[in-house]
């Protein structure tokens, strides 16, 4: 069963140095329908101006990453972490018992356009973590790349939750498949461009809930980036 999300009825926030869509409820869009989707919580898709960013603050019990999709993002945590995140690079940082941090567009010239994504823990007070991994367009052209994992299998970033995230690039007659376990959920998110998901034509900015069913397929790309999130099968109050 799919239940799309269209990229028109996200959240909207644009504060002249920050263009923001939200896929599920954060900050001041509030939608009762929208509180995410099992233990995805939320995916913010942002552009921020040159030079500008968001300051230090706090996070604590949330598994954070971000996905750059053009330009270069610059991270500063408490943990002593620094670094510049380009497009192919998945930036994870779990809070744990707390951290703070800031992201920079890192360009004085061009604008930054990104992914940051929220999945909550499956526990809480762990000690804070950053991890960050390069995937290359070979590794991700017509096939899901696995990103993100419990276990960090096959190079992937280990994130402290039942989720898996790959990342696909689909053009042509490029296709994929991914198989589902028996009672599991899923999350399809396109980054950019466009694609067909089990017959059904998505847009960029598009999402889809899926329930019950056994595989996706994703084929007839155009210039398409997306994101999909295997999660366990948990409902969030009133979501079912």
């Amino acid at each position: 069963m799919f239940a799309l999300r269209k990229s028109a009825d996200r959240g909207q926030a644009n504060h002249g140095w920050l263009k923001s869509f939200h896929t599920f409820s954060f900050a001041s869009y509030r939608d009762p329908r929208e509180q995410g989707f099992s233990d995805l919580l939320v995916i913010n898709d942002d552009q921020v101006a040159p030079a500008k960013g968001f300051g230090q603050h706090p996070h604590r019990d949330m598994e954070i990453f971000s996905y750059v999709l053009e330009g270069a993002l610059e991270h500063r945590d408490s943990l002593g972490t620094g670094s510049v995140i380009h497009p192919g690079d998945v930036q994870l940082m779990s809070a744990g018992r707390g951290v703070t941090h800031s992201e920079f567009n890192h360009s004085a010239h061009a604008p930054v356009h990104f992914l940051q994504i929220w999945i909550v823990p499956s526990v809480q007070g762990a000690e804070p973590r950053y991890q960050q991994q390069h995937f290359s367009q070979e590794e991700k052209r017509g096939r899901l790349r696995l990103i993100i994992s419990p276990d960090g299998a096959q190079g992937s970033l280990s994130v402290r939750q039942d989720a898996r995230v790959y990342a696909g690039l689909f053009d042509g007659d490029e296709a994929a498949r991914l198989e589902l376990d028996d009672n599991r959920y899923a999350y399809v998110h396109v980054a950019q461009g466009s694609v067909t998901l089990n017959g059904q034509v998505l847009g960029e900015g598009d999402g889809v809930r899926v329930r019950n069913e056994r595989a996706l397929t994703l084929e007839h790309g155009r210039n398409a980036e997306v994101l999909v999130f295997d999660l366990r099968p948990h409902e969030l109050p009133g979501m079912a």
